[in-house]
């Protein structure tokens, strides 16, 4: 048995960020808890709703608090979170080879990594990563043994949906990229577009945890707003679900001993694989 805590965390604290709870076997596992934002994952844990409709809050992450509520939910502690940030054993001033590994291995698929810094996320990510290590969960890197428990992951969602969903390029599901996406598309015809994808990013999501506590609209006049609610919870299922497959050894590290990118096993090709020139990489898309 294993619980697995997954953060889609905000690189900046006046953005909310989704949170899930996978409760995993051997046999398969399940999403107990998918919530857009801490105070509503702390509020589910004491037998509250969630209203899908309210304006989510930011704010650091309450760590302590995250794993105290798990573990109250599930009646165990959390064996392994997993965060979409940048996270590292060192300071983070610039791009790291974690980043360069991952635009490497996955640009020409248009899922280049961001680079962080200094001030993006920052003292955020490190606060993050020094409530984690004083709490037991080290951040694990290329020097981590797979599937050792008591660990803090970085993930990286647009890889992950590469496997989930079978797709030969990133999943165009961002709510503030639907204007890149489709340049010559209406508000509303790209509402619809982001819609559908996150229709099947849930999908696939089920087909791997069965059903999940969170129901995606079908109204495809659902504002932009709204549907980033979305974007960030299923984020944060999808993080969860890649420390699951770390669980299992489904999962490898892309960068060094520092830091590390781990994301799921079939999608990352053999060493002596395909290269692709990171002058051709799409960070944006």
């Amino acid at each position: 048995m294993a619980l697995v805590l997954g953060i889609d965390a905000a690189w900046t604290t006046g953005q909310p960020s989704g949170v899930a709870l996978l409760d995993a076997a051997a046999s398969g596992a399940m999403c107990l808890v998918a919530a857009p934002s801490y105070a509503a994952f702390l509020a589910q844990a004491n037998g509250l709703g969630i209203d899908w409709q309210a304006v989510q809050t930011g704010g650091e992450a309450p760590l302590a608090e995250l794993l105290a509520a798990s573990e109250r939910l599930a009646g165990r502690a959390v064996d392994v979170i997993a965060v979409d940030m940048p996270v590292s054993r060192q300071l983070i001033a610039g791009r790291r080879g974690a980043d360069q590994a991952v635009s490497r291995e996955f640009g020409g698929r248009w899922c280049a990594a961001h680079t962080p810094n200094s001030r993006r996320p920052g003292p955020v990510g490190e606060r993050l990563s020094a409530a984690c290590l004083s709490l037991g969960y080290p951040v694990a890197s290329t020097a981590t043994a797979p599937a050792t428990p008591e660990r803090l992951l970085e993930v990286y969602p647009h890889p992950a949906l590469l496997a989930l969903l079978q797709r030969e390029k990133r999943v165009p599901y961002k709510v503030s990229r639907a204007a890149r996406y489709w340049p010559e598309a209406t508000p509303a015809q790209r509402r619809a577009k982001i819609l559908a994808e996150l229709r099947a990013i849930a999908a696939g999501l089920e087909g791997e945890l069965g059903p999940l506590p969170v129901a995606i609209p079908s109204d495809a006049d659902s504002p932009a707003r709204l549907l980033k609610t979305y974007e960030d919870t299923l984020d944060a299922v999808i993080s969860a679900w890649v420390g699951w497959l770390y669980l299992q050894g489904e999962a490898v590290p892309l960068g060094d001993e520092h830091a590390a990118i781990w994301c799921p096993r079939s999608v990352v090709r053999q060493p002596g694989g395909f290269i692709q020139s990171c002058r051709t990489v799409r960070a944006d898309f």
